[in-house]
Parts: structure tokens; sequence; C-alpha cells
């Protein structure tokens, strides 16, 4: 195998790509956390890699300022520099897989990051959410694939992509069905009453829209634009941010509060955590642990109110 770091690199992205399964989003966001450090450390074979350039190349990380449009300037936060880490951790451990002589991967060490804020709203903003407006304006056909889009990612957890990815053909008559999350990685979610009777009303009045000519096209998305072109991520939150305006909700509101929302419910009801886990789609129960943190928190605040000195 080539010593070359420019060559190790690609082999090991073709090696994440073709072994892992990893997505193809994950694969680039490596290749430049990886290009970055091997630029600024002057890297040119593995050997070069110590902890010393890795010192400098966390400085360099953290004086970095987060230049995203829309986003007051500041610092490069710790979870983005330490997925470069994490990148780099990883490739360290494909060379030793390989016998390449190099860095050992357990020397470099994350930095400390606060807790993991999510999204939260009450039980009664949840309910007004969902609520469909009064006043109802616009295509009937779109008001009904709003609630529709609602009621399915409140039933399943689906992540937004995840949701913009299904198709018409979804098997109404089932509870459940298969979907492809991350890292291409299949899981099982389940359909409840109110999602299955929203899709069925939206997907009747899409019907009768296409038959009466009414539009030209067909799509084979289950969710379509106005231009009856698949939905993406970004019209889910626009939909999101509007109905929470409607809803009377001050809090910021997006397609993974209702994901917060799902898991969170299950938990205060009873559900332990590896359920959760695979409803979810996540790789590791750490990422899922932050939701037993939130629960215990509610639990707390219901012993606070309903228990105690009166």
């Amino acid at each position: 195998m080539s010593q070359n770091i420019s060559n190790l690199k690609d082999e090991y992205l073709q090696y994440l790509e073709i072994e892992k399964g990893r997505s193809l989003k994950t694969i680039k966001n490596y290749d430049r956390y990886l290009s970055r450090f091997f630029s600024f450390a002057k890297i040119n074979t593995p050997a070069e890699i110590d902890l010393k350039k890795i010192k400098e190349f966390r400085l360099f990380l953290n004086r970095q300022e987060n230049n995203k449009k829309g986003l007051e300037k500041s610092n490069l936060k710790k979870n983005t520099q330490n997925y470069h880490l994490i990148a780099l951790r990883s490739f360290l451990k494909y060379l030793a897989k390989n016998d390449i002589k190099a860095l050992a991967p357990e020397k470099i060490e994350l930095a400390k990051t606060s807790p993991r804020e999510l999204d939260l709203i009450s039980r009664r903003e949840f309910e007004r959410l969902m609520e469909e407006p009064e006043n109802k304006k616009g295509d009937k056909m779109f008001l009904k694939q709003e609630q529709a889009i609602l009621e399915l990612l409140y039933s399943t957890g689906l992540r937004v992509s995840e949701l913009c990815s299904l198709n018409s053909d979804l098997n109404l008559k089932a509870d459940e069905f298969s979907v492809r999350g991350k890292g291409e990685k299949v899981r099982i979610v389940f359909l409840s009453d109110r999602a299955k009777k929203a899709i069925k009303e939206y997907l009747g009045l899409r019907r009768e829209k296409f038959e009466s000519g009414e539009k030209p096209f067909l799509s084979e998305a289950l969710f379509i634009t106005g231009q009856g072109q698949r939905i993406h991520p970004r019209f889910v939150q626009r939909l999101i941010k509007k109905r929470a305006a409607l809803a009377g909700i001050s809090k910021k509101v997006t397609p993974h509060t209702i994901r917060h929302y799902f898991a969170t419910d299950l938990l205060k009801n009873g559900a332990d955590i590896r359920s959760v886990q695979m409803l979810l789609g996540h790789a590791s129960i750490n990422t899922t642990q932050v939701y037993t943190n939130l629960s215990d928190k509610f639990l707390k605040e219901v012993h606070k109110k309903f228990h105690g000195d009166k």
C-alpha cells in the first residue's frame, strides 16, 4: 500500500464508502476535514502525523470564525472542531488495520463540549402545532399535504431527509414500512391511524387534481412542491415554521423538534431506551441517551408539581 498521504486518504474514503457503507455526505465531510489538517500541517506521509502538529491544528481551529451566512461571527463550535479530530482518529485506525505505522488513534483526545441542547415544546404547544388552521386558505390538496407531513413526522420520528425521500406507493394497508436512513441503514417505522388517515385524504385529493387535468404532471414522490417536484428539507422547515407561527409558538420549531418530541414522548410513557434507539435509527445508544436526561427532567417537574407538602 502507498505511503503517500493523498493516496492513502483516497483509499480510506473508498473503504468508508464500499466496506463501511457510509453516506456520500459523510465521505465528503471526512475528505474536507482530513484535507484541511494535511494542508495545515504540511503532511505528506503518515509518519509525519504527531501530537505537536495536532495541537497546533487544534489551536488553529479554535481561532477560526464561523462564516455561515445569516449567523453572527463566532469561533468555530467545539463540536465542529471535534468532527475534524474524529475523522483523523478514524483515518489512523484504518492505517493501523492495514499495518501502516502512524500515531496511535487513542492518543487524540476530543475537546469537552456542553451537553446537547434540544428544541423542545410543551404538550399544549405541540397540540396547537398539530391542529389544522381554522381559516384554511390556499389549495385544498396542499393544505391536506401539510397535515399529512406533520402526522407522519410525529407517528414515525423520521428525519426530514427520510420523509422527503418517501414515494407515493407507500402501503397504507400496513401499519409499518421500512425506511433507509443514515449510513444506508434500513429500519422499520410505524404508522398511527391518524397518520394513515391524513395521508389517504391527501392522496385522494391529489388523484382528483391529476385526473381533472388541473396539473400536467405526475410524481412518484409522496409529497410534492407546487411545481410538482419532490419536496426538500428546506420546504418542510418553512412549512413547520409557518405552522408554529399560526399556533402562536414563539420558540424555534423545526422538523427535528417533532423528532425530539416523538422520542421524549415514548420515554415518558415507559418505552425502554434500546427500543427508542431502534425507532430513531441511531447507530449509537449514546446519541439516544440525551433523551433520557430530558425524560428525567420531566419526571422531576411532575414530582415537584404533584408530590410533597401542600
